[in-house]
C-alpha cells in the first residue's frame, strides 16, 4: 500500500564555509536546487578563509534548498545553511522542524566545523558528522576526526563525497537511521 501523500522530512546540511554544502544538496536533489548564491567580493577577502577552495567564486548567503523523493511514501527536503559566521543567525530558522542535520566537515579546515557541531549539540538536534573526502582523498581517519571534535560515540562520524549522489544518499540514510534511533530512545 502506498501513501496518497508522501511524508515530508526536513533535513539540514550544515558546516563551515566552502565545505561542500551546496554541492551536497545539488548532487542528490530531484529538482534544480534553489540557491542563494552571491559573488565573492573583495570585501570578503581576509574574512572568508577559502583554504584549498581557491576557485570558489560565489557563496551561499541564505540557504540552498533541494528535494529528494524516496518512492511514493517519503520526500526529503534538504536545507543547506550558509557557512560564514556572519550568516549563522539564519540557522535557527533553517533548523526549525528538521528531524536532523548532516554536519559536513573539511578536515583541511577542521576548526571551521566546530560552530556547526556546537550548534547542533546545543539545539538537541540529531546529527551525523560527514567527512567530505575531496577528490576521493581521506586526509584523516574518522576516529581521529571524532577525537579532534570531541564527538561522543553516540554520534555517527562517516565519510562522504558531496559530488557523488550515492555517497550523499548514504550520508542521508545514516542521518535518518540515527534520528530514528535517537527519537526511539527519547520516547522510551
Amino acid at each position: 500500500m502506498t501513501a496518497a501523500n508522501p511524508i515530508p522530512v526536513k533535513i539540514v546540511v550544515a558546516g563551515g564555509f566552502a565545505v561542500g554544502k551546496s554541492t551536497f544538496v545539488e548532487s542528490i536533489s530531484d529538482i534544480d536546487p534553489l540557491t542563494t548564491e552571491a559573488a565573492m567580493t573583495k570585501v570578503s577577502e581576509g574574512i572568508d578563509d577559502l583554504g584549498d577552495a581557491t576557485s570558489k567564486k560565489s557563496t551561499t548567503v541564505a540557504m540552498d534548498f533541494g528535494r529528494v523523493g524516496l518512492g511514493s511514501e517519503l520526500v526529503l527536503y534538504l536545507f543547506g545553511t550558509p557557512g560564514q559566521d556572519r550568516f549563522h543567525f539564519m540557522w535557527d530558522e533553517l533548523i526549525r522542524g528538521a528531524i536532523g542535520a548532516v554536519v559536513l566537515v573539511d578536515t583541511g579546515r577542521l576548526e571551521q566545523c566546530f560552530p556547526a557541531v556546537d550548534y547542533m549539540e546545543r539545539a538537541g538536534v540529531p546529527f551525523v558528522v560527514a567527512i567530505n573526502a575531496f577528490d576521493g582523498v581521506l586526509k584523516h581517519h574518522p576516529d581521529d576526526v571524532r577525537e579532534a571534535l570531541d564527538i561522543p560515540p553516540s554520534i555517527p562520524v562517516i565519510v562522504t563525497d558531496a559530488r557523488h549522489k550515492a555517497a550523499v544518499r548514504d550520508a542521508l540514510v545514516n542521518l535518518v537511521r540515527h534520528a530514528m534511533t535517537v527519537g526511539a530512545s527519547a520516547s522510551a
